[in-house]
């Protein structure tokens, strides 16, 4: 029998990468946050099953977990980016990135815990850069990102049955890149930026580790090639 992965976020970008990139090995789940969203990622990956759910609406998610009895991969994908000085970052954005990059992963989590117990599961973390240092402007994001890492750490120590690995990619060439560069007022070079493709491949290595060996943490850098 195939194995199961979940990737949320999975209708475009990094997502849809890491599902292209599962496909053919395992039983997919397409998380986000609507049906419309995921008609093409479905389209072009026969067999495949929408999860769509908004990832904050916690009856909708704790609903959608429980119909996901097994499940041997949870790539926590999904993901905001907003940008601002701590002076330019009100309440809202502070809660709005925690929310959504950490209290919602930490949440899916939780609930799909029994099913990952069952397939003795991997649990990935898409981080960040930002997750391992932080630079002015990228606080609330930084933030964020620590608290990921700290979330990941501590659920490696306390599911000794589960794999848990953080990614950690620099800039990857995506949709969400070019909204950040718009917002830092930056020309787009997308040649100086990660594909999505490359940190695709590093999760199915990530995944694809024999079971004698536990990757904690990928580190990805640009090269400028």
């Amino acid at each position: 029998m195939r194995p199961s992965a979940l990737i949320t976020g999975s209708s475009r970008g990094l997502g849809a990468a890491i599902a292209r990139t599962l496909a053919p090995s395992h039983n997919l789940l397409l998380g986000g946050r609507s049906a419309e969203s995921l008609e093409p990622i479905g389209t072009e990956l026969a067999g495949s099953t929408p999860w769509p759910v908004e990832l904050t609406d916690y009856d909708a998610v704790a609903a959608a977990a429980s119909t996901v009895t097994s499940l041997d991969v949870l790539v926590h994908n999904a993901g905001v980016a907003d940008l601002g000085t701590v002076e330019e970052s009100d309440v809202e954005q502070w809660r709005r990135t925690l929310e959504v990059n950490v209290i919602a992963v930490a949440e899916l989590t939780r609930l799909l815990l029994p099913a990952l117990r069952t397939a003795h599961g991997h649990v990935i973390l898409i981080n960040s850069g930002a997750g391992l240092r932080a630079n002015a402007g990228w606080g609330s994001y930084a933030a964020s990102k620590f608290a990921l890492r700290a979330f990941a750490d501590a659920l490696r120590l306390e599911e000794p049955s589960l794999r848990v690995t953080s990614i950690h990619p620099g800039r990857i060439d995506t949709d969400m890149q070019r909204a950040i560069v718009a917002q830092e007022g930056a020309t787009y070079d997308s040649s100086r930026y990660l594909t999505a493709t490359s940190v695709a491949r590093a999760v199915l290595t990530a995944v694809q580790t024999p079971p004698d060996a536990h990757p904690t943490e990928v580190v990805l850098r640009p090269s400028g090639r």
